[in-house]
């Protein structure tokens, strides 16, 4: 855990979106200020099971990721407040998957969309 907590850069911390990063094993290994604020009534989640936060259908989503590398982006609502989630796995020096990143953004309900060519 400590060689990948070592790796993440000090500006993340504060950033204005919830980031959540877990290993291959779906072991939580860093959560921002803004992610600890999110789930703060869930108590400490750094060193837990990302799965086990998880209803059966994200679980499936979640291992596919982390099967495959792959990437997977939504929008939500919530409370009022809409949201992107991007969800990507992140790999190791040597290639591999080495776990997923969830970053999570308040959004406006309307939000520009350009097209650039």
């Amino acid at each position: 855990m400590e060689e990948y907590k070592a790796s993440i850069p000090d500006w993340a911390w504060a950033l204005n979106c919830a980031i959540t990063v877990c290993d291959a094993d779906c072991t939580i290994i860093y959560m921002n200020q803004r992610s600890r604020e999110t789930f703060s009534g869930r108590g400490e989640l750094v060193g837990k099971n990302l799965l086990d936060c998880h209803n059966p259908h994200s679980v499936e989503i979640i291992r596919h990721l982390l099967a495959t590398g792959g990437q997977n982006c939504y929008t939500i609502e919530k409370r009022g407040v809409h949201k992107m989630i991007f969800q990507t796995a992140w790999k190791r020096p040597d290639g591999t998957v080495g776990g997923l990143v969830e970053l999570s953004m308040i959004i406006p309900e309307h939000m520009p969309h350009h097209v650039r060519e």
